[in-house]
């Protein structure tokens, strides 16, 4: 046994010199100031990545959630997630060759399966087969491999004490940025709106999606807060990661953000308020201030001075007609992956001069895998909402961790299926990263009632 062990160790020694060599090649041709750092320092990360593939996984799936590549634009000549990627994938295999990875199937990878098959045949029958597989190839199948690698590794309660950990200070980190440019008007979208990245075409560049990934690491940090199994330390810590990123989001003054937030105070609210009545009332009201803080009336955009239904509520019924027609002519495929809008002037009653996103998951969904794919994405949905739910009734406050993680990933769905009502998030990160995470939780969650059942025996 013994043996087998230091030769593995000699493996891996093995693998990550000769990895390291090359990367560091690859580090000295690529002429930026950082690289000969990142060289240098590949040896202790590949070693440690090899036995520790979480961290890599991890490290990967912020970068590519949070482009933080994006949020500083120093590093992105570095090809960091590109990087990441390759490391995840080897570290993942190895972990999966040396048996250190469980690998299981559950009914929440089950149905992701299912749904990323049907996206995968749909892009035979795209509109436009090159713009369905750039999306597919570019994005998707990496958030297909990640949402099975996190769910296969996170899997213990330190594992999850290192997740939430690392995405309420990636939030604390992007809200930071982004309060940082509201006070120095940088990059506003309409004079108000802040972005983040806007200038080198970053996700964060919307406002809509910059709220939207501030849910994420604002429903982790409540969580922590509120967790009485937590140290002091790390509750100061949440409560500043939530403040900051309520901050980011209702600096960003989108509609969805503001809904998906309350969303999220919502679902912790309902679990600890007894009368449902009083706690319907106040939230409608702190919605109302909500909106009313952020400055949503003064928007260019969809503002308080426009007559009827403003401009951007037309805007999205518009693209949401269009996503229904679509749907209409392409029933079992839809247009293809990211075809929607290279597809909105032919679908849309409202022709303007200029393609519209279509501003809604559910309805992004439809246009681009059909009738079909949105069943499979709604079934998908329900169970991983069902699993979130089950997770935190499961699960004891004794278990630390892995309650903080299944709380905060049952008020995350909540945020995402509000906030995502109106915003494209169908084939980005959140949904499939949450998904992942209730995956994992929920394993652990049926493992332990288990194990708790046998020894009652």
């Amino acid at each position: 046994m013994r043996l087998q062990t230091a030769n593995m160790r000699k493996r891996q020694i093995v693998i990550a010199v000769a990895t390291c060599f090359c990367l560091i090649v690859f580090a000295v041709l690529a002429q930026h100031p950082l690289a000969m750092v990142v060289g240098g320092l590949l040896p202790l990360i590949i070693i440690c990545t090899l036995r520790v593939p979480l961290l890599l996984v991890l490290a990967f799936s912020i970068f590519s959630f949070f482009r933080i590549h994006e949020v500083f634009p120093v590093l992105y000549p570095l090809h960091i997630p590109q990087l990441l990627a390759l490391g995840a994938l080897v570290s993942l295999a190895w972990g999966i060759w040396c048996r250190t990875v469980t690998i299981y199937w559950n009914r929440e990878l089950k149905a992701f399966g299912f749904f990323f098959i049907i996206v995968t045949i749909g892009l035979l029958f795209a509109t436009n087969r090159t713009e369905a597989w750039a999306a597919w190839s570019g994005t998707y199948v990496k958030i297909a491999v990640m949402t099975f690698a996190l769910s296969w590794l996170v899997s213990s309660p330190r594992a999850f004490r290192y997740a939430i950990r690392a995405f309420i200070w990636s939030g604390i980190i992007v809200s930071t940025v982004a309060l940082y440019n509201k006070m120095n008007a940088i990059g506003l979208v309409e004079g108000t709106r802040v972005t983040i990245g806007r200038d080198i075409g970053s996700m964060l560049g919307d406002p809509n999606d910059l709220a939207l990934v501030m849910l994420f690491p604002a429903s982790f940090a409540l969580a922590s807060l509120l967790s009485k199994q937590e140290g002091k330390t790390t509750r100061f810590i949440a409560a500043i990661g939530f403040v900051i990123a309520f901050a980011a989001i209702i600096a960003t003054q989108s509609r969805g953000g503001l809904l998906g937030i309350t969303a999220v105070m919502g679902v912790f609210a309902w679990r600890r308020i007894q009368h449902k009545s009083l706690l319907i009332a106040f939230s409608s009201i702190a919605l109302l201030l909500l909106f009313a803080l952020a400055g949503v009336d003064d928007r260019a955009s969809g503002g308080g001075h426009e007559a009827g239904i403003d401009e951007s509520a037309m805007g999205r019924i518009y693209a949401w007609g269009a996503a229904w027609q679509m749907a209409l002519s392409h029933p079992l495929t839809g247009v293809g992956l990211k075809n929607f809008i290279s597809n909105y002037w032919s679908y849309s009653t409202h022709w303007d001069g200029t393609n519209h996103a279509v501003h809604s998951t559910w309805f992004g969904v439809l246009a681009e895998t059909g009738f079909l794919g949105l069943t499979v994405f709604i079934a998908m949905t329900f169970v991983t909402v069902r699993s979130a739910v089950q997770s935190v009734t499961q699960l004891t406050p004794s278990k630390g961790s892995p309650l903080v993680m299944a709380q905060a990933i049952e008020a995350g769905l909540a945020g995402f299926i509000v906030c995502g009502t109106f915003l494209t998030m169908g084939f980005s990160w959140p949904f499939y990263i949450l998904l992942a995470l209730t995956s994992a939780v929920s394993q652990y969650a049926r493992s332990a009632s288990f194990s708790a059942s046998q020894t009652e025996k």
